[in-house]
């Protein structure tokens, strides 16, 4: 029987993404969220408008989005009740947040370098996708009480790295997806994905490549950046 209920969160079930961005002053921010979904080459996100990220991708233009295994989630963790923001806005103070400069030194994620932005990538996390922005605007921006808190982004994925045991043995531009385990975030607890199928799916038997989209042509055309744009060693110790 069903009941009409009323949760704070609505939260079902989404994989956790570490969001890098570069900070104003050259150092890097790193933030755990789960409102993200792909279309595409394209990702969209739901940001606290107030946060660190939004306000570095929308001075930047840039990110790369992360996705940890069930592996990392105890690094995960160590980010959670952290923001980059100094001082901390009061909505997240109310729940108990404190700002933390160093992200990837309290939660123990290794930085590495990336390709074609200036925000660094993650080597514990299996995917990696370094990306543009293209797009943001308000959620609820007709809506006088809602306006202004939250930011929805459109980013255009620009390079994609997977760690090999991921992928289909036969076709390495496919991901297998018996063999990645992504971290789940429902209702604010982690989760990891059944090991097998539930159920055959119809829309399996369509031939991957009738997805590809142009956004993927053009990710070949971008130049890498160079290393002193970084800040970070090809060794991963930082350069500043």
């Amino acid at each position: 029987m069903h009941i009409r209920t009323e949760p704070s969160i609505l939260y079902f079930g989404t994989p956790v993404v570490l969001i890098s961005t570069a900070n104003a002053d050259g150092s890097y921010n790193l933030a755990p969220m789960s409102s993200a979904f792909w279309l595409g080459w394209r990702c969209i996100l739901g940001l606290a408008a107030h946060s660190k990220t939004p306000q570095n991708m929308l001075r930047t233009r840039e990110c790369v989005l992360n996705l940890p295994d069930v592996g990392c989630a105890s690094l995960v963790d160590k980010l959670a009740l952290t923001t980059g923001s100094d001082p901390v806005p009061d909505s997240k103070r109310a729940r108990g947040y404190r700002c933390e400069k160093d992200k990837f030194g309290i939660s123990e994620f290794t930085p590495v370098p990336s390709e074609t932005v200036a925000p660094l990538r993650v080597k514990q996390c299996p995917v990696q996708m370094e990306c543009v922005v293209e797009a943001h605007h308000d959620l609820a921006g007709n809506d006088a009480a809602l306006r202004g808190r939250v930011q929805i982004f459109e980013v255009r994925v620009q390079r994609v790295y997977c760690e090999q045991r991921i992928l289909n043995p036969a076709d390495p531009n496919k991901v297998d997806p018996d063999r990645w385990r992504p971290l789940i975030m429902s209702f604010q607890r982690f989760y990891g994905l059944a090991p097998e199928q539930v159920h055959e799916s119809t829309l399996g038997t369509v031939p991957e490549h009738l997805y590809r989209g142009p956004d993927i042509d053009r990710s070949r055309t971008l130049s890498e950046r160079s290393e002193g744009a970084h800040g970070i060693r090809l060794d991963g110790s930082r350069a500043y």
